[in-house]
């Protein structure tokens, strides 16, 4: 299991579980400086010491041969598979070198000794320097947030907006050594993949000369070496590239609004007060609280701390759990304290009052309760026509992007046209209507190949025989999308028949909607490290769309789904006997995936699950069978016969 990403908006919740993975960035960072240390005393003595030179080198193999990369995210590509084997490559090659040693070794401290050192002190010390930035900013802002907060709402208006705007500034101050600590200690972790390896490559290459049969060792050498520089080089350019967009997210992030909503699995979460009744009074206790809109479920979990007993500003107790019945606004005329608001839930009686870190933060708490969801075809199928009557061998089609003011004139238009919406060919632009079809699939609320499959079609993309499984996942989407989608890459395989012209090939349309048709459902570091093998699915969905068979004909299978009951209900009928088995032979199958019927004329069932009566069906795509005493329908990608 490689080390858990840490995401930029984590940072601005601070929770217990963004201390626990930070922690363990920080003891790979420290096993990763000592081990580089022990490295660097091993090449010393290759250099000062020649006698001991054999044993050293075997030393240094061993090393070489123990430690293992650990990459940020739960898949790796080919690359980081191939660099963090290099090592253990690197640990043979010395082995076999060994044993044939007949020169020594020079320039060892240039190429190997200093690029480590250097990294260890500039890079590794770098990130040892934020994390005493960010430790003092830590202590400073709780200790400043509890001050705050226990400010009266009778003071007068312009302290308590002087009071706000201090607030503001030390909030800010924290986020930003936050960010940049997380910043740091992941782009180290990420530097350390082709920085650490490179000088060990450097190395290796230098000692082929001073070997009696090094010329030999060196052409054997040669394939994998150019494999691995090939591979660092990818590495190396999807560093800049991650990191350009990471960089991005960090600042956009650093800007946000203060009613900036993180990405999480919770509806929302992050710190409350909660007011605790007392014999001498009351007291408000810092909790952690998350809240599940679907489930109605409010938890809380106490993290309030002493001065003495500080750990990293958390500490972990039994989290109490709740169902929601009621939230309601506390106003401040009736308690001496800001921002608060008061719920009901199902297993307490009375109310329980908290309060939120600030007015924005409060006026996400209170709309966790609501949502909207957007729809419509026509627009989409508009901007097609027109693209496709006189813009489909335009060169840099989709990758040009149009006026921004033009494309949101465009939406806006779309949005508030009647339903027999039409689009003056004269008033467009080429760009504008590409860019503003993009804009679409970018801003729906759930992208067309929906959160709900989204792993999965990652899972999908990364095996050996990846346009089965994608076939599969593909018609498990909704209708709606798989009209959409059929709609939109029938469109784009014409686009790329002309890429002669428009240089727009079946890759470069991946490239460009991959991130647009398919996204995370959370912002996040992790999501971005994906964005490559979203890319394959969507090149893989339009190259194959006559394949994939995205659009089904409604109409047709409830025709189909009442010709085959009526047949069955009437299967002593001699007429109808002769008609079936003239319509089709009738086999056994076995399932190869499990399937959730969505429509009452298709059938439920399980992965392995055994069907009889198996008959192509007048549907492209669908077989109808029996299963389990029911006939019905099931995708013919999902079966094999027996």
């Amino acid at each position: 299991m490689g080390l858990p990403t840490l995401e930029f908006s984590d940072s601005f919740l601070d929770s217990p579980d963004f201390r626990e993975r930070l922690q363990c960035h920080e003891i790979e960072l420290e096993r990763t400086n000592r081990f580089i240390k022990d490295l660097i005393k091993d090449g010393n003595m290759l250099i000062s010491a020649l006698k001991s030179l054999s044993l050293a080198v075997q030393r240094f193999s061993q090393s070489l041969q123990e430690f293992q990369f650990e990459c940020i995210g739960d898949a790796e590509t080919d690359d980081e598979v191939n660099i963090a084997q290099s090592l253990k490559e690197f640990s043979q090659l010395l082995s076999t070198m060994e044993e044939e040693r007949k020169r020594l070794i020079q320039n060892a401290d240039d190429v190997l000794i200093s690029p480590l050192e250097k990294f260890r002190k500039e890079q590794i010390g770098a990130v040892k320097e934020e994390k005493k930035q960010f430790d003092k900013e830590t202590e400073r802002y709780y200790s400043v947030l509890e001050k705050h907060l226990s400010l009266s709402s009778k003071k007068k208006e312009s302290q308590l907006h002087e009071a706000d705007s201090q607030m503001s500034k030390d909030r800010q101050i924290f986020y930003d050594a936050s960010l940049q600590y997380v910043f740091k200690i992941q782009e180290v972790q990420e530097r350390k993949k082709f920085e650490f390896v490179e000088p060990l490559l450097a190395f290796l290459q230098g000692l082929f000369t001073f070997y009696h049969e090094g010329y030999e060792l060196a052409s054997e050498f040669e394939p994998y070496k150019q494999q691995l520089q090939f591979n660092l080089q990818n590495a190396r350019n999807n560093f800049e590239s991650t990191r350009a967009e990471v960089e991005r997210l960090m600042k956009r992030i650093r800007s946000a609004e203060e009613d900036f909503k993180a990405p999480s699995c919770f509806t929302m979460e992050g710190y409350l007060y909660i007011q605790e009744k007392r014999p001498l009074g009351s007291v408000w206790t810092r909790y952690y609280c998350t809240y599940e809109r679907s489930s109605k479920m409010f938890t809380m979990s106490n993290t309030e701390i002493r001065p003495a007993s500080r750990q990293n500003g958390v500490v972990h107790n039994t989290p109490e759990m709740f169902r929601l019945r009621s939230c309601v606004r506390r106003k401040t005329d009736s308690i001496d304290k800001r921002f608060c608001f008061d719920i009901e839930v199902v297993e307490r009686h009375g109310v329980i009052t908290l309060q939120a870190l600030s007015e924005a933060n409060r006026r996400l708490w209170m709309e966790a309760m609501d949502g909207k969801e957007p729809a419509g075809f026509k627009f989409v199928k508009k901007c097609i026509e027109l693209v496709e009557a006189r813009g489909i061998t335009t060169l840099g089609l989709y990758r040009t992007g149009g006026v921004n003011s033009k494309v949101q004139r465009l939406l806006f238009t779309a949005s508030t046209a009647a339903s027999d919406m039409q689009l003056e060919a004269d008033a467009w632009d080429t760009k504008t209507i590409t860019s503003g079809l993009k804009d679409y699939f970018r801003c729906l609320a759930e992208p067309l190949l929906t959160y709900r499959l989204h792993k999965d079609f990652i899972r999908a993309a990364s095996k050996i025989l990846p346009v089965r499984a994608i076939h599969a996942l593909v018609h498990k989407l909704p209708e709606k999308n798989r009209t959409m989608l059929d709609l939109l890459t029938n469109h784009l395989l014409k686009v790329s028949s002309h890429s002669d012209e428009n240089m727009m090939t079946v890759s470069n349309l991946g490239m460009i909607f991959g991130p647009t048709l398919m996204r995370s459902q959370e912002e996040t570091v992790a999501a971005m490290m994906n964005i490559k093998f979203q890319n394959i699915v969507v090149e893989i969905i339009i190259e194959n769309h006559d394949k994939v068979r995205l659009q089904r004909r409604i109409l047709t299978l409830r025709f189909l789904y009442f010709l085959s009951c009526h047949i069955f209900a009437h299967k002593n009928s001699p007429l109808l006997t002769l008609s079936l088995n003239s319509f089709c032979f009738l086999r056994d199958a076995k399932a190869l995936y499990s399937c959730e019927a969505e429509h009452s004329h298709e059938l439920s069932f399980p992965q392995g699950a055994l069907f009889s009566n198996v008959c192509p069906s007048v549907e492209p795509g669908w077989l109808q069978a029996t299963y389990n005493g029911r006939t019905g329908l099931v995708p013919e990608n999902y079966i094999t016969y027996m």
